[in-house]
């Protein structure tokens, strides 16, 4: 049987072309703030712009709390050519009773357009089939995150709708895109 809170607690680290997805850790402090500090960067996500080093520390310490606890996590994404971390992807939350799986994501801005987001989206989405045995993997932006949903769309998933004023992110009703990507979808793309 799977047992779910070894994967995480044990996370491998993940290699493509371009980048290694390697567990976070509190030295990627420096890294985080340095594209978590961008307004732009924070514009389509829940989290608040980070003002300070304290507060990438902070999120990495709950990372890393939820890592040993084996809990749904993000890898660091690194940047072979900077050989620094430039952002992160990896499960929101993971239903193993469902075979289900949420992923989020988020790359510095000056990486934008080179299709290294596509390239660690298609990474974990793999290690979602083959590590997690997930039937199905989720992914959600807001409407007006074009580029997150040109993401997902490029990574084989499907849009399912929209959902009018979802969640209220930064003292806004947010309307939301939903993706997802099926098992027998993602075997027919191999």
């Amino acid at each position: 049987m799977l047992n779910a809170e070894a994967i995480f607690r044990q996370m491998p680290t993940l290699e493509t072309r371009r980048l290694l997805l390697r567990p976070l850790c509190l030295e990627d402090a420096k890294d985080m703030y340095d594209y978590a500090c961008d307004p732009l960067v924070s514009r389509y996500v829940p989290w608040e712009t980070h003002r300070s080093i304290e507060d990438s520390y902070a999120y990495l310490n709950s990372a890393v709390e939820d890592q040993q606890a084996g809990k749904p996590c993000s890898w660091a994404v690194v940047s072979k050519a900077e050989n620094r971390m430039v952002g992160t992807a990896g499960y929101v939350w993971w239903q193993p009773e469902h075979s289900k799986a949420e992923i989020g994501y988020v790359l510095a801005r000056r990486l934008w357009g080179q299709g290294l987001t596509s390239e660690a989206v298609k990474t974990i989405i793999d290690f979602g089939f083959t590590r997690m045995e997930l039937n199905r993997i989720e992914a959600r932006c807001i409407e007006e995150n074009i580029a997150s949903a040109k993401v997902m769309e490029k990574c084989g998933m499907t849009r399912e709708g929209r959902m009018r004023d979802y969640l209220k992110i930064k003292g806004t009703f947010c309307t939301y895109l939903f993706y997802s990507i099926l098992r027998r979808e993602w075997e027919e793309m191999l």
